[in-house]
């Protein structure tokens, strides 16, 4: 059960982890360019791919920590 508890509270601190990570990105408008084409554009594009990759682990992340819960109910 203690193993259990502390696999979940993991899970909750590491979403919280990725969700502050997530919202990290980099500042493009130093970068040549305009926001559709040069390195800026590509800028942009990596910045949307990182939150889109982040918010995918929080669900996971999420999923893991249910099925840990649904287990651990089951056991009861």
């Amino acid at each position: 059960m203690g193993l259990v508890g502390a696999f979940i509270g993991i899970a909750i601190m590491l979403a919280i982890g990725v969700q502050i990570l997530g919202n990290a990105v980099q500042d493009c408008t130093a970068l040549p360019g305009n926001a559709t084409s040069g390195w800026q554009g590509q800028c942009e594009t990596n910045n949307t791919q990182a939150q889109s990759a982040y918010t995918l682990l929080i669900v996971i992340l999420v999923v893991v920590a249910a099925v840990a819960i649904l287990s651990v109910v089951r056991m009861l």
